[in-house]
Formats: C-alpha cells, structure tokens, sequence
C-alpha cells in the first residue's frame, strides 16, 4: 500500500483537505479497525472522487468546496465512473466511502454537508451464490497434481491443505493464507481461531482430513518454520500469494471440465451450501462464515431451494 503522503500528492488536495484525509484515514485504521485492503480500497474511492471535483472546478477543492458540494456534482461524479465501466458493486462501495468521509468531517468539527447522504446507493444486482456439487468440490481439492505434475511435492501438498481449509472450514482466501504456523491446526487440533473483515475473529472446525493435509504439508515443506512464520509459504519462503492458488484453480478447471464459476471462494459457498443441504442451522452457519448479518447467510436459502426445485422436478412423478 502506498504510503498516505504519495497518495495525497497524487490526489493533489488542498492543505486542510489532506489533512482531514490523513485524520480520516487514521481514524479508519485505529478506530475502526477496518482491514488494509478496506482502507486502500476507500482511500483509492476518495482520490478518485477529489480529482473529478479537481477537473470539475477547475482546481483541487479545499475545505469550502467540499463542504458546498450539491448532491447534483456527487451525481455527476458516479455518473462519470458509470461512463467508466464501472459497475453498480464498486460505485456503491465508494459512495460508502464518501459518506464515511463525509461522515467524519462532521463529527470531527470540519463542518457538515449532506450531499451524499442525500444520493441513493446504485441498485446492486441480486447475486446468488454459486457452489459446486460435492463431488466437483472434492475433485478440486485432490487435484492439484493434475493441475500441476511437474511441481515439487511440497508445493502441491501446501495447495491442497489451503483448498481443503476453504471448504472443509468455509474460510476466505486471505483468512488462510493469513495464519501463522502457531495458528495451524495439528496434533488432534479440531477448531481453529480466524481473523475475518473487521478484525473480527470466530472459531471454526477442522475436520480430520484437513488436519491430515496440513500435518503433510508441514512434514514436506523444506522450510524450517517458527510459530510466528506465516503457515503456508511460497518457494521464496514468504507469504503465500492468493495469485498462487487461483492460478492452481484454473488449471484444474482446465483439467477437471469445471466451469469459470469454480474459484477459491466458490469452496466457501459450497461448505456453506451442503451444509444447509444436510440440514445446519442458519445462524450456526452465518457464526461460521462470519457473516456480520443474517442477511448475507440467507443467499445460501436460495441456493438449497432451487437445488431442492430441480430434485423435486425431476423426482414427482406429475412434475
């Protein structure tokens, strides 16, 4: 991430502006103990935002500007990023930025405009989640020598312990390529301590054979690894990148006939899904996943009922 001084002069604010941005940005990391994806993801949303005002003004905008912004110029920005291919997703998210920001000037004294409070979030549209049907999910996760036969064994026993981890616990990529080798679940470990958005941390199960992938990759890893070293390392020895295992995947989609929809995260939804498909409680599964609403949870309802529609159509004999 680049550092907050290099971003403000690529933004070229004002002096009070990058200031308030500076307080805000600590606010968000301190306070509010927001990831640093999250924060750069907002401060990336907020530069682009102060350099339309630049273009739209004629200049960077300082405090007053900001502040006697309308909710027509706030419009005429997300119409500009529209005009960018830029989809209903990402334009939300950085309306929520601005109102964050706009947010913070407030309390913080700067002074108070409700211009984007006053603009409507963009229509998101209705995704449902795609898992794979259990045997496709078990044939990803024991194919990483098909996706890669030349590699070194160690590599590909680390590969399958982080997709065993995705589906057998419902972990996100980066909360498992975030452990550290203290954090691993050995020696008849059966939970596991994980540090999702937020900072928010939950305990999940490990089942034995995730245990097992992860005992295996350890025993061949040719590093030498202390419990604060982060578990699973690339052949450099650092952290393992994400980029690592999507490039795996697709591979074994290649070799597997899988479609573009089986992607590390699809793992998370098909833990979530089967487990609602065995008859799991809900809120168990949102505690699992570390869903902060229900809401987010109650997409995987939608999954099992088209799931039970096409069983129950193809099963009834008047269907």
């Amino acid at each position: 991430m680049a550092s907050r001084p290099q971003q403000l002069a690529e933004i070229g604010t004002a002096p009070d502006v990058a200031a308030a941005v500076n307080a805000w940005l600590a606010y968000l990391t301190t306070e509010r103990g927001l990831a640093a994806h999250t924060v750069e993801a907002y401060t990336r949303d907020l530069g682009q935002f102060l350099r339309f005002l630049g273009h739209h003004f004629g200049g960077a905008p300082d405090m007053a500007a900001l502040l006697a912004l309308s909710a027509r110029d706030v419009r005429s920005f997300l119409a500009f990023r529209r005009g960018q291919d830029v989809g209903s997703r990402s334009l939300s998210r950085t309306l929520s930025a601005l109102r964050l920001f706009f947010r913070f000037l407030e309390r913080r004294g700067y002074g108070k405009n409700d211009a984007v409070r006053a603009v409507a979030m963009p229509k998101l549209p209705h995704a449902v989640p795609k898992p794979l049907p259990e045997p496709k999910a078990a044939a990803l996760m024991e194919s990483a020598d098909i996706a890669a036969p030349d590699a070194p064994e160690w590599t590909l026993a680390r590969d399958t312990a982080v997709l065993t981890l995705l589906y057998g616990s419902g972990l996100r990529i980066s909360e498992a390529l975030s452990l550290q080798v203290a954090d691993a679940p050995i020696k008849g470990r059966d939970t596991l301590r994980v540090t999702g958005k937020g900072n928010k941390a939950r305990v999940v199960p490990v089942l034995p054979v995730t245990r097992a992938a992860i005992e295996r990759y350890l025993d061949l890893c040719p590093s030498t690894l202390r419990p604060d070293d982060p578990l699973f390392i690339g052949v450099r020895g650092r952290r393992l990148s994400p980029r690592i295992i999507q490039l795996r995947l697709e591979k074994a989609r290649a070799a597997l006939g899988l479609p573009a929809t089986a992607t590390p995260h699809a793992l998370r939804h098909s833990f979530a899904t089967h487990l609602l498909g065995a008859g799991a409680d809900l809120r168990a599964i949102q505690e699992l996943l570390g869903h902060a609403s229900l809401s987010t949870t109650q997409g995987y309802t939608e999954v099992d009922r088209a799931h039970l529609l096409k069983a129950y159509e193809s099963a009834h004999p008047r269907a």
